[in-house]
């Protein structure tokens, strides 16, 4: 099988390719799984049987930046044409402790292949497109839209209980949805929840909103509930609330502050390590769920679209989806600018200055931005 893709004949991958040109050298990972998809490629990930300093040298006599961003594992950045290059010396394990892994050089192509993870993520490609599948079933799992741990899954899950949730994560954004969950990477799961507590709440979390970004999450969510990984992430979350609310997300990007809003549980925040924006956007979702606001005054506080999120979130409650007359005056809320300032009245100053100002605001908002500024002041 051939790989063709438009960042495989760039100049700048040429440059890189010849800097190292006589030596093994293929392209791996997830730019060939997605290429072989017809996916977008984000980034391009190489691997050579060079070691890292020789890949710096002859980068750098090429012409080409070279950073060591990993120079301890084997990782080299190359930029080429200001676009970086991921280049890792094939590896081996040596040893692994459930987070990190003790690697050793090697120069054969099956023994890298065989410490990755799932079958999909195990194949390479030449320079001129040439697919090469060392494990053997990496070509017809992609094919078939399966993913599955290649070799034994409990073994794979306890060199990096991470693997757990990229197993979800990875059914969300390729797997087949009418194929189901491999059985036997579920049942590894299962056996191997207990070793998720030892991960950071920053990878987990990377890892949780990165499925959460996915088109329909739904599914790889409602198995991760029904093997006990959701329980053992997010204590107290529901993956039935998800499934509502991927049903009336209709014409929404996928955003999931917004699902984990839906999803529920205890101390999302800090489990998942948010950033202070995405903590604040959930506290507001989570409150303005079951709150009375208006859809005029959550346009006009916060912004359409996080409007636009409140009141689908509030369709769950119903189980309907977010009127067309609830959006059209959500997008009046967040255009509307509100005609009364302080220096129209004059004849108040501090506290209740701004008590009235509140006052007119409130009344202005519930007239669905109707009255007039002489309307306001008059009453």
């Amino acid at each position: 099988m051939r790989l063709d893709a438009d960042w495989l004949r760039r100049p700048e991958t040429g440059a890189v390719f010849d800097a190292l040109d006589g030596h093994g050298v293929w392209f791996v990972g997830g730019c060939v799984r997605n290429g072989l998809l017809g996916l977008d490629v984000a980034d391009i990930d190489i691997c050579t049987n060079l070691r890292p300093e020789r890949v710096m040298a002859l980068a750098e006599a090429a012409g080409l930046k070279a950073v060591p961003t990993g120079i301890d594992h084997g990782t080299v950045t190359v930029v080429s044409g200001g676009l970086p290059y991921e280049i890792t010396t094939l590896r081996r394990d040596v040893e692994t402790d459930g987070r990190h892994a003790s690697v050793a050089f090697t120069d054969v192509l099956a023994e890298d292949a065989a410490r990755r993870d799932f079958t999909m993520n195990a194949l390479y490609a030449t320079r001129g497109g040439e697919v090469l599948d060392p494990n053997g079933d990496g070509l017809s799992d992609l094919h078939a839209r399966r993913v599955r741990f290649i070799g034994d899954a409990d073994a794979r899950i306890a060199e990096d209980y991470l693997r757990i949730l990229r197993f979800f994560r990875f059914h969300a954004w390729y797997a087949d949805p009418s194929g189901g969950l491999d059985a036997e990477s579920l049942a590894a799961c299962a056996a191997g929840l207990d070793g998720i507590a030892q991960l950071s709440r920053e990878r987990v979390g990377a890892e949780i909103k990165t499925l959460l970004r996915a088109p329909d999450p739904a599914p790889a969510v409602a198995a991760m509930d029904q093997t006990g990984v959701l329980a053992a992430v997010l204590p107290g979350a529901s993956s039935r609330m998800l499934t509502l609310l991927t049903g009336l997300e209709t014409g929404l990007t996928p955003d999931a502050v917004r699902r984990l809003a839906a999803l529920g549980g205890d101390d999302v925040a800090e489990r998942l390590r948010l950033s202070r924006s995405d903590s604040k956007r959930l506290t507001l979702y989570r409150t303005e769920m079951g709150a009375m606001t208006t859809p005029g005054a959550l346009g006009y506080h916060h912004g359409l679209d996080a409007a636009r999120d409140i009141l689908v979130l509030r369709g769950l409650l119903s189980e309907q989806p977010v009127t067309a007359s609830a959006l059209h005056t959500a997008k009046l809320g967040a255009t509307a600018t509100f005609p009364i300032r302080a220096a129209d009245l004059p004849d108040l100053h501090g506290k209740p200055l701004g008590d009235r100002l509140k006052l007119l605001e409130a009344r202005w908002i519930d007239s669905t931005f109707t009255l007039t500024k002489s309307e306001l002041l008059n009453r």
